[in-house]
């Protein structure tokens, strides 16, 4: 982060003179529970050592001016909803701007630029660290007095009235609330949650992720898919959210509603029990449960939820062949990463395996990055 820092301040002074203020914000990795956060369930999240640096300064202009250094671009936009910028990229920030005036903050127009560290399509959630990066700094600029959790909500409305995807609470949430050394249990229908301390070096253990380099792009919106599949059977069982649905209430409107639905919240509810086990388990230190349940997920995710690929399906074979702990498809689905959970002793010949075979297979050598639990959203 250091080095992105100095190439972003430096860069500021550069192209709009000094005077800014950095701010930065984590990217996130999710143990279990995916795709829950939107169904009213349980996540368990943390925030990493990757994400977003920005440099930013408010100005008397009538335009905002932000420049992407990764992409080397520059989007110039006002802050009434017919300024949208024209960049895809922009769309978080503007959104972010027009969400924070929605709730009452007296903001003006800025000068900005910023990088980030977060592997694009490795389902680590940039997006997220983004928005909680400019919610963070715009909040804390103009005093607008918005607390962490509204922070987050400011992200996630971005998401669903800016960017198209009606995501749930969690990637904002981790970004914003990280702490070092810390998992965080996240109950997305109360929004009560709770730090878990997780070392798991302290007991022999990694944790890592596999990228797999690939990002299948589908026609239509898959993810919105899934949640409408949700809602569907949550009405079914005459519930908002398919949080606290048992398989035997499932099992009760099975002719009511198709396969497909059937076969979607058979998951989550799958998933809402695992996530419960897994905090259990490290309360424990239990990490061999922590890795059986990782196993399920991922399987649930590939066969019921359909939001695996071929790739990762190959990378979850490969570590349940290496004698891996844990590991699952991480994220959203459709490519990115994979999450592992490794005995120590078998970390090297894991990688060396899994990257061999990975790039045999499919001609390219999947990245591998170890995780590091960091603090959330904040001022540098």
């Amino acid at each position: 982060m250091k080095d992105m820092q100095a190439q972003v301040s430096r860069l500021f002074e550069e192209r709009y003179g000094e005077g800014a203020t950095l701010y930065a914000s984590p990217g996130r990795i999710n143990l279990i529970g995916e795709h829950t956060d939107y169904n009213g369930g349980f996540v368990f999240p943390g925030a990493v050592d990757k994400g977003i640096v920005a440099a930013i300064r408010p100005t008397r202009a009538e335009q905002c001016r932000v420049y992407a250094l990764d992409m080397q671009e520059e989007a110039t936009f006002g802050l009434s909803e017919e300024q949208k910028p024209q960049a895809s990229w922009a769309h978080y920030i503007f959104g972010v701007c027009r969400e924070v005036q929605k709730r009452g903050g007296q903001i003006g127009c800025f000068d900005a630029v910023f990088a980030g560290n977060v592997p694009l399509g490795a389902g680590m959630s940039s997006s997220a660290a983004l928005e909680s990066t400019f919610a963070f700094a715009l909040n804390d600029l103009y005093g607008c007095g918005l607390d962490k959790f509204e922070l987050a909500r400011v992200g996630q409305s971005t998401e669903h009235n800016y960017c198209g995807v009606k995501c749930g609470i969690m990637d904002q949430f981790a970004s914003v609330f990280g702490k070092q050394g810390c998992l965080m249990r996240l109950d997305c229908r109360s929004m009560e949650f709770a730090y878990f301390p997780f070392n798991p070096a302290a007991h022999g253990y990694r944790l890592l992720l596999v990228n797999s380099r690939v990002k299948h792009q589908l026609t239509g919106s898959p993810y919105n898919d899934r949640r409408l599949s949700c809602e569907r059977a949550a009405k079914a069982l005459g519930q908002e959210f398919l949080r606290g649905a048992t398989m035997a209430d499932l099992d009760g409107v099975r002719e009511q509603i198709s396969e497909e639905d059937y076969k979607r919240a058979r998951y989550i509810i799958g998933e809402e029990r695992r996530v419960l086990d897994v905090c259990e388990a490290l309360e424990r230190d239990d990490y061999e449960t922590v890795g059986q349940r990782m196993y399920e997920t991922h399987w649930g995710m590939s066969h019921d939820y359909e939001v695996s690929c071929e790739e990762l399906d190959f990378l979850v074979e490969v570590a349940e062949a290496c004698g891996v702990t844990g590991s699952r498809i991480m994220g959203g689905g459709f490519g990115g990463c994979t999450i592992n959970l490794v005995k120590e002793d078998r970390y090297d010949s894991f990688v060396a395996k899994v990257q061999t075979e990975f790039e045999a297979r499919y001609g390219i050598q999947p990245l591998v990055y170890d995780v590091v639990i960091s603090d959330g959203a904040r001022k540098l």
